[in-house]
């Protein structure tokens, strides 16, 4: 499946315009599967050196609404939001994000415990996050997509609710063509380096580095 300027304005028209057999049309359409798409973990993060005998709770990313859902997003400009039609995510942005962070801690072996919540109802840090891109965008020649990821990340010590650190991840990819699987695998490879970025720079801030790479 591919998508073109004229192709998403045609697509936004229609959905701004539903009335009559159009909304009945749109309800028929409403059940048809959308193909779901879901983006892996890095997989060239290196194994700790050490364990530390710390916990961790990876909370849900914040995020704004148009974010806050399982449609991919494309922006054919900076001031319009569209879906991509016929797919989806396979989960909402922030879990799946969610689930990539913490796999990513996880497969480093650096801590005892990495979880959604905190190990016997408290734990040693939290981290929390914000997602503020996540979406493709339309170049200016109409036909050539990007992504672009950014998630601004704090690291909270439980027992005071001190911030240890704060920064911002962001990456962009180019997608090879304007297909859906094409885009989906430009979001792969912007949030390999935003993930492995943030999960780096997570340990250093608790106090423990990984290998380089």
């Amino acid at each position: 499946m591919t998508v073109s300027r004229r192709h998403m304005m045609t697509t936004l028209l229609a959905l701004t315009a539903l009335s009559g057999c159009g909304a009945v049309s749109a309800l028929n359409q409403a059940t048809t599967p959308l193909d779901a798409f879901e983006l892996r973990a890095p997989r060239d993060l290196p194994q700790a050196g050490r364990m530390l005998a710390r916990s961790l709770s990876v909370e849900p990313p914040t995020t704004s609404g148009a974010l806050d859902t399982d449609r991919i997003l494309i922006k054919p400009n900076a001031v319009q939001s569209l879906y991509l039609p016929g797919v989806r995510w396979s989960e909402d942005a922030p879990q799946m994000m969610q689930t990539l962070v913490l796999r990513a801690f996880e497969d480093t072996g650096a801590l005892s415990y990495v979880g959604r919540r905190p190990l016997g109802g408290s734990g040693d840090f939290a981290l929390i996050s914000e997602i503020t891109d996540f979406q493709a965008e339309l170049g200016p020649d109409g036909d050539s997509v990007s992504t672009r990821i950014r998630i601004t990340a704090r690291m909270v010590r439980e027992s005071d609710a001190r911030v240890l650190a704060r920064r911002s991840f962001t990456a962009t990819a180019p997608a090879a063509s304007n297909s859906a699987l094409d885009i989906v695998e430009s979001f792969n490879r912007a949030s390999d380096v935003v993930v492995t970025d943030l999960v780096r720079w997570g340990l250093e801030s608790i106090g423990l580095r990984l290998p380089a790479t």
